[in-house]
């Protein structure tokens, strides 16, 4: 016997409840549509994450060839200051030549020479010294010219500057230029 409702009616068993679409099945074309959305998300939501991935990457590199660029301006710096004029008479034949006084064009080569993995050692890289021939402000003792601008108590002044190129096809093509400078007196 089939249970009845209050106005005396027969209830339908649970089984047999209509869809809430209105009954059968669902219509054919809802599940296409469901699928075309899914893929549209997934397109838009790939992008974003591609664009946060390459941004991160990018930005890693770039601290990271910042980071040689200071580095290297300061390790320049001290190669200058430990080979004044006064240290020796010869110029520097190597980079790895200790008894020897720096030039520009040594302390260049002694920059190309420390240029780790990843950066480019080419025409992105330029390297500035220079020998005002003066002390620095606030220094204790007195530069003296007269065995040369790189005689000890003379500042000598090291400016590295690196172009950075991104690799993530939205940021600008030109490059961000990475510029550090390091300044000291010299010793000997």
């Amino acid at each position: 016997m089939a249970a009845k409702d209050r106005k005396g009616a027969a209830r339908r068993p649970v089984s047999e409840k209509p869809h809430r679409c209105g009954g059968g099945a669902a219509p054919r074309g809802f599940a296409g549509d469901q699928r075309g959305q899914t893929l549209i998300e997934f397109a838009v939501v790939s992008v974003m994450l591609f664009t946060c991935v390459f941004g991160i990457m990018d930005g890693s590199r770039a601290l990271y060839a910042y980071h040689f660029t200071s580095y290297a301006a300061r390790e320049a710096t001290r190669y200058a200051v430990v080979r004044g004029s006064t240290y020796s008479s010869t110029p520097c034949a190597t980079t790895s030549t200790l008894a020897c006084d720096a030039t520009a064009a040594n302390i260049a080569s002694f920059v190309q020479s420390i240029v780790p993995p990843g950066i480019s050692a080419g025409s992105a890289l330029t390297v500035a010294a220079s020998w005002p021939g003066t002390a620095p402000t606030g220094a204790v003792g007195v530069c003296s010219i007269a065995d040369g601008v790189n005689s000890p108590g003379c500042s000598v002044k090291v400016q590295v500057s690196y172009l950075f190129n991104y690799i993530a096809p939205f940021m600008p093509g030109s490059g961000l230029l990475m510029t550090s400078t390091a300044e000291s007196v010299i010793q000997q």
